[in-house]
């Protein structure tokens, strides 16, 4: 079930659509492409329950009706708490999308000739990716004992071919901590990278910071909130705070934005349908 803003167009409980430019630039005749597209934390494919279920993950992504969705959260052969799974892989495969992974850490393996353990965020499409790359932003590592502010990879960004439109997707996971200072930091970092690229743009993600946090008021230069006044995402069983957001760029018209009701992670996932020009 989602809760919607302008449920008429978001029919039941799903509806989105991504589009963005990156290299490209789409004819100036160009018809507008409408999609749908998404942002979720997956929680490495653990529930609300606690409980690993990556099936219960795929279901839920596939209820969404999503044609591009930013994944936070993504376990690539990690640890014991996902099975040593490729999520990245494992939930194209499931839901027959395309899909690139932005690792956050690239450790090595635990054994000699065992998979390297990596942890990001992914992006999956059902249109064609005719680019795609892993950016660096600052990030305050959770794998060092003595951490300070570095810059890192992690930021994804692709361009999806929409039916002849470019469109630029970044999907990105900010920083956790009460502390704000990191957070801006990677805010204007992503604006340098957005700053780079010609068209329409639409940045999703696990923001750990409302939209009216001031560490995330030069965004709102670029981009706007495709839901502003929504619903909270987080936690998912009784959230109260909106911290997974959709934002796009002027070009990009949001007709309905719909937070889903699933517990098969301790987020809830963020849809909106737009069209792009």
């Amino acid at each position: 079930m989602c809760t919607v803003k302008n449920s008429a167009r978001l029919a039941g409980c799903l509806l989105c659509a991504l589009t963005l430019t990156a290299l490209a630039v789409a004819p100036a005749d160009a018809a507008p492409a409408h999609l749908t597209v998404a942002t979720y934390n997956i929680h490495a494919g653990a529930g609300e329950d606690g409980g690993y279920d990556l099936d219960r993950t795929a279901g839920a992504i596939r209820a969404l009706g999503a044609d591009v969705i930013g994944l936070e959260e993504v376990d690539v052969h990690w640890g014991e708490r996902s099975d040593f799974a490729d999520e990245a892989r494992d939930l194209a495969a499931k839901l027959g999308m395309r899909v690139f992974f932005a690792p956050i850490y690239d450790l090595d393996p635990p054994t000699a000739g065992a998979p390297r353990q990596q942890f990001g965020v992914a992006v999956l499409s059902r249109f064609p990716v005719v680019d795609k790359e892993n950016h660096e932003i600052t990030r305050l590592s959770t794998q060092t004992t003595d951490p300070v502010p570095a810059l890192a990879p992690g930021f994804a960004e692709v361009v999806v071919n929409v039916r002849g439109t470019f469109v630029h997707f970044y999907c990105t996971h900010l920083d956790y901590r009460p502390d704000p200072a990191v957070r801006a930091r990677q805010v204007e970092d992503m604006l340098g990278v957005l700053g780079q690229d010609r068209g329409p743009k639409i940045l999703v993600g696990d923001f750990n910071a409302e939209a009216g946090a001031p560490e995330l008021g030069p965004l709102w230069t670029a981009l706007r909130d495709a839901a502003p006044g929504g619903p909270a995402s987080y936690p998912a069983a009784a959230p109260v705070s909106r911290i997974d957001l959709v934002t796009v760029s002027p070009g990009v018209r949001v007709l309905a934005t719909c937070t889903a009701e699933t517990l098969a992670s301790d987020h809830r996932p963020v849809v909106a349908d737009v069209v792009v020009r």
